[in-house]
């Protein structure tokens, strides 16, 4: 499990984060105020933890506000692997044969943990990262125009950080690329689950400047351009910037979205980027095509998409006789 942002309780979440660090990653000096903001807090439970992702997410209060903060370890960069095995300490655990077991400690500047903030958290926060259990949706065209699209305009989700990005109020410095056209443009920037440290997890998503399109149910032929320029530009700006070629990418959208603003993930192929599974994850390539032989293709398709139990959206299916 990461961080994702404005995400709905199904998907791990990617929040505005608070620095803990003096510096952005390209270097830029960051507000000093946030270097010790993490003294204050108060843990009051851990939310969820994956040992397989290295990750743990826990609530307290910040500032008498609730919080949720995210703790991952980074991954280990080739270049510091002659410090580590310089100046670590080993402590021997287990010997049998050939086989031998040891803790190791890395130095201070080697043990780096990456951290996400998000301050302050609702109880909507608070409950989408709660590990919960799982059910896969099947939603045709007719139920999403009688039970999702309902559920979306009566929610709240903001997207006040997704229109800071497109007016380039927050997190300029880590734009990649940028296309200012309102009808196909977007812009690149990373993930905030990957630490751009190294292409082997490459993580970026590209966010359309239009402001109408929500989800996938709503792409229709006319939008093929916008969703070309997209494919073909980030893959460019990728092979520009990384020299990651696209034979090496995985380009998708989720539905159901973890924000309802049109956006597309670029992924490392190698890299199992959370919630790239086959349930919810559409090839941004077959998408086109699709659209390509119907214009109204996402209208009428009946779409599988996995929901935590406690989603208000789950309730609305079963309610309907759907689930």
């Amino acid at each position: 499990m990461d961080a994702k942002r404005e995400a709905q309780p199904d998907e791990s979440p990617t929040e505005t984060v608070k620095r803990t660090k003096t510096e952005t990653e390209n270097g830029d000096k960051a507000d000093r105020s946030d270097v010790h903001v993490l003294s204050g807090f108060q843990m009051t439970a851990v939310l969820s933890e994956s040992a397989r992702e290295k990750n743990i997410f826990l609530q307290g209060k910040l500032n008498d506000e609730t919080a949720v903060v995210i703790l991952g370890k980074t991954p280990i960069e080739q270049g510091t692997l002659p410090d580590i095995f310089a100046e670590s300490t080993l402590q021997l655990k287990m010997k049998n044969d050939i086989y031998s077991e040891y803790r190791l400690q890395p130095p201070a500047q080697l043990n780096e943990m990456k951290v996400t903030i998000v301050h302050p958290a609702t109880k909507e926060h608070v409950n989408k990262y709660t590990r919960q259990d799982r059910v896969l949706v099947e939603e045709t065209g007719e139920d999403y125009q009688s039970i999702t699209l309902p559920f979306i305009h009566a929610q709240s989700f903001s997207l006040k950080w997704v229109y800071n990005i497109l007016e380039k109020k927050a997190e300029k410095d880590r734009i990649v690329f940028e296309d200012p056209d309102e009808k196909v443009g977007f812009i690149l920037l990373p993930d905030l689950k990957w630490d751009q440290k190294q292409t082997e997890d490459l993580y970026l998503i590209a966010i359309a400047q239009q402001r109408n399109i929500k989800s996938l149910r709503d792409l229709r032929s006319e939008h093929l351009p916008l969703l070309e320029n997209i494919l073909q530009r980030g893959k460019d700006a990728i092979q520009q910037r990384y020299r990651l070629p696209a034979s090496k990418l995985r380009v998708y959208l989720h539905y159901q979205p973890s924000y309802y603003h049109l956006h597309v993930h670029f992924t490392n192929l190698n890299y199992e980027a959370p919630g790239c599974d086959v349930e919810r994850a559409h090839l941004l390539t077959d998408v086109i095509q699709n659209l390509q032989s119907d214009r109204d293709y996402y209208i009428k398709r009946t779409l599988h998409f996995p929901l935590r139990t406690d989603n208000k959206l789950v309730s609305l299916f079963e309610e309907a006789g759907r689930l």
